[in-house]
């Protein structure tokens, strides 16, 4: 079994993502967290669809070090594509927070998150895609959400996981753990495929 085998090694998430961190440790796979810094920026002719795992190989490649030689690396990143295909990463501000969700607001998104892995000179990378299809929402509700849950840390300005998913997540197709940030069903096929 896979968690019989990571026993041994030793696993290093790198993201300070509270809800990666317990997506992982839903797995019961016990892990270290070491984020280094990368700039999170992406070239302009990256198809939507490849940011989220362009960004997480970004952030795999600087632990390409002896230290980590031996270590599974698993890094992530979770982008919201709206209906436009634009790419919405993190708000800068509680008004563009605001914007964000207004723009999502009665339409379907979708959300990609990007995995990528490394252990003992092997690599691996995908993408994991889930359609959300949002109600409409009135300006007085999104104000709600965005000063009680201060959505400033969370691509696409929202969590499912919090009031908003609650209130106005009609439906999706796909992985909702994915939408959290950590696609924990295909991880965990990957996992067992790279720990052989």
């Amino acid at each position: 079994m896979l968690l019989d085998r990571l026993k041994d090694i030793r696993v290093v998430l790198a993201s300070q993502s509270p809800r990666r961190k317990e997506l992982l440790a839903a797995l019961d796979i016990d892990f270290e967290v070491i984020v280094n810094s990368v700039d999170e920026s992406v070239p302009s002719d990256i198809p939507s669809h490849q940011v989220a795992e362009s960004l997480a190989l970004k952030k795999l490649s600087v632990f390409d070090t002896e230290e980590f030689s031996s270590s599974l690396v698993i890094a992530a990143d979770t982008v919201v594509v709206d209906s436009e295909n634009q790419v919405l990463g993190k708000p800068v501000s509680e008004q563009a927070a605001f914007e964000v969700i207004k723009s999502l607001s009665g339409k379907p998104h979708d959300v990609y998150t990007g995995v990528a892995m490394a252990y003992e000179g092997k690599r691996v990378s995908f993408t994991e895609k889930t359609k959300v299809y949002f109600d409409s929402l009135t300006d007085e509700e999104i104000r709600y959400y965005i000063a009680k849950y201060k959505p400033l840390d969370k691509a696409g300005a929202y969590g499912i996981q919090e009031w908003i998913g609650r209130a106005a997540v009609i439906s999706i197709e796909g992985s909702y753990e994915n939408v959290m940030g950590l696609p924990t069903v295909r991880l965990y096929k990957e996992l067992k495929k790279l720990i052989k």
